[in-house]
């Protein structure tokens, strides 16, 4: 067992909640929940009762990361505004932290994802790398010089709301956006395509599944490529097209050692990082179009793993700011 102090990660995202207690990167107690559906106060309350139910089976836990998919003020621990949840100027920091009674260190889920991967994960030992994470939408997060970049106040580094096609469709949620690398590449997009292919084309594995009723969406269309239907392996190539032109231009703005790919819609493997491979390889500048894009290590655990590694540096970092104690003469 690693000799780490142990802390509580939590990541929250569009449709669910993963809370995981952690010395370092083991994992020593989990737990999942849905968090679809609910109101910003529901929301409050869901984090509360998972931490405690946290505290309560690992008493030692010193203190809690939060991974949240929105702009964060990380001055004032406000999650200031979120796209796939009611999340808005919440003092989420310092609300979780007098409920549970433990230091609480607030950062956006794509930063905590890509701080886990950094440490842990596809990019360990690499100081620039930029990482993606697809799900409901699109998180982003930077490693620059080996630390998280957050921009001015803390909110910056919203990579899946960089445009690639300026006259798009709108984009999700809350965004105002059009054209938005979410709004064409999530894993929400591609259920949005698979459902369209499947209209057009009745006789494929995803035309069947519309026509016996079932759901298709990005799970489903990701399960058809993986056994082989062609259709979907073109859905697949379209998401992944678009998913390249974004990274073209974040290898050429941030020259990074590796693009790493993580969320649920990875578990298409190559299916998608090839075509946004091959669209790097053609639009990015040299030397940059030869940067790798891999796949993430960690699983769906990134979140959860680089909330829990944050409260512990975060804290690391307060004890030794803290001013040495003055000795008796």
């Amino acid at each position: 067992m690693s000799g780490e102090a142990e802390t509580i990660g939590v990541d929250l995202g569009g449709t669910k909640i993963q809370v995981g207690v952690l010395a370092g990167v083991e994992t020593l107690w989990e737990s999942r929940e849905t968090s679809r559906g609910q109101d910003q106060d529901e929301l409050v309350e869901l984090l509360v009762r998972e931490v405690n139910a946290a505290r309560a089976a690992r008493p030692d836990a010193v203190a809690v990361g939060l991974g949240v998919p929105a702009t964060i003020d990380q001055k004032r621990g406000v999650a200031i505004s979120a796209v796939n949840l009611p999340l808005l100027d919440l003092p989420v920091r310092d609300v979780v932290s007098e409920r549970v009674g433990l230091p609480v260190f607030l950062d956006n889920d794509g930063n905590v994802a890509a701080f886990a991967e950094h440490l842990y994960g596809a990019a360990c030992g690499m100081p620039t790398m930029v990482m993606l994470t697809i799900g409901t939408g699109i998180g982003g997060g930077l490693i620059l010089g080996g630390e998280i970049f957050r921009g001015a106040t803390g909110a910056g580094a919203e990579l899946g709301h960089v445009v690639i096609q300026a006259d798009g469709p709108p984009c999700q949620g809350n965004c105002p956006n059009h054209g938005c690398v979410e709004a064409l590449a999530s894993g929400t997009a591609l259920g949005r395509e698979g459902r369209a292919v499947a209209e057009s084309a009745p006789d494929s594995a995803l035309g069947k599944l519309l026509a016996e009723g079932r759901e298709v969406d990005g799970l489903a269309v990701t399960e058809a490529a993986l056994a082989g239907d062609e259709t979907s392996i073109g859905v697949f190539e379209l998401i992944g097209g678009r998913l390249g032109v974004a990274c073209a231009s974040f290898a050429n703005i941030f020259e990074p050692e590796v693009i790493v790919i993580g969320g649920g819609v990875i578990k298409a493997g190559d299916l998608l990082l090839d075509p946004a491979r091959k669209e790097v390889r053609e639009r990015a500048l040299r030397p940059m179009n030869e940067t790798p894009i891999v796949a993430a290590t960690l699983g769906n655990d990134a979140g959860m793993i680089g909330a829990a590694a944050l409260a512990r540096t975060e804290l690391e970092k307060q004890i030794e700011l803290e001013p040495a104690p003055e000795t008796l003469g």
